[in-house]
């Protein structure tokens, strides 16, 4: 046995909440902090919200949550809470007053793009909110072609399905994301990144995905080559790279979300590596059971 004294790999703080001074009381005994204490579960009631590194309107977005997905709040203060979305374990900060205590359980997810609000059933109101692709819903009444919402608010029901009755391929709903502007930490069809891109496309088929795509990597499929040289790519593979990924449309373009266009597009896979500075290459292709 090695004399060097063994020591326990850190938790990674994005998927567990834990900081100095406070803890999840699930982490009691795992991670070091001054208190531990029990979550209060929280359902999003804006459209969406940006998830915050920091309790700072100038902090950097990490994500983001969408309407009606469900954040444990471990602290609150000055109209910021540090909690933990439910969805993917991302941990971070977000404004108290888009959340409500009052759970309802889901029914439906919205399946187009984007959606509006009503305060009625009646296309004419004005909106109230924008929501976006993935939404999870609790529709507890139907009228005049609209689905009402726990809570408040109408929503066209050919916008909405059953939780589980529509599993898109993920490869089509990334390519109706074409166009999206690129955004750091988005997940809606408003402004997305490249792990969002993913997270949202198989949301769509109903598949569970990690937030970021370093977690993506590991979390997802059947490694079906290392770096991609050889390999006959199919239609629906991953395709990773250093902090980024993307997902094959067939056998030779690659549909992601990226900071050179600014937005999601569908392009040559021999692009997209031409652009890779040296050594930055494909570092592992997936595919999905």
């Amino acid at each position: 046995m090695s004399s060097k004294a063994k020591t326990t790999p850190a938790l990674d703080p994005r998927v567990n909440p834990y900081r100095s001074d406070l803890a999840s009381a699930h982490l009691y005994g795992k991670v070091t902090a001054e208190r531990y204490v029990d979550g209060v579960a929280c359902q999003v009631r804006a459209g969406y919200v940006s998830l915050k590194e920091e309790p700072t309107f100038t902090a950097r977005q990490s994500s983001q949550l969408l309407f009606g997905e469900v954040f444990t709040v471990f602290e609150e203060k000055d109209g910021w809470v540090w909690g933990q979305n439910a969805t993917d374990g991302y941990v971070g900060y977000l404004q108290l007053e888009a959340l409500d205590d009052e759970l309802a359980e889901p029914t439906h997810k919205l399946t187009a793009l984007r959606s509006f609000f009503h305060p009625e059933p009646d296309l004419k109101t004005p909106p109230l909110d924008m929501i976006s692709l993935g939404a999870p819903l609790c529709v507890v009444e139907e009228a005049n072609g609209f689905a009402g919402v726990a809570g408040g608010g109408w929503v066209p029901l050919v916008h909405v399905a059953e939780i589980g009755a529509v599993k898109a391929d993920p490869v089509d709903t990334a390519l109706r994301l074409r166009g999206t502007p690129y955004l750091w930490g988005g997940r809606t069809s408003v402004g997305i990144d490249c792990s969002g891109l993913i997270q949202l496309a198989l949301d769509a088929a109903g598949l569970p995905c990690p937030r970021d795509s370093d977690q993506q990597q590991a979390a997802l499929g059947t490694v079906v080559s290392a770096d991609g040289v050889g390999h006959t790519f199919q239609r629906g593979d991953l395709v990773f790279f250093p902090g980024h990924v993307g997902i094959m449309a067939d056998e030779t373009h690659l549909v992601h979300a990226n900071a050179h266009h600014m937005a999601t597009v569908r392009e040559p896979l021999a692009d997209v590596l031409a652009r890779a500075a040296a050594g930055k290459g494909v570092t592992a292709v997936k595919r999905l059971g």
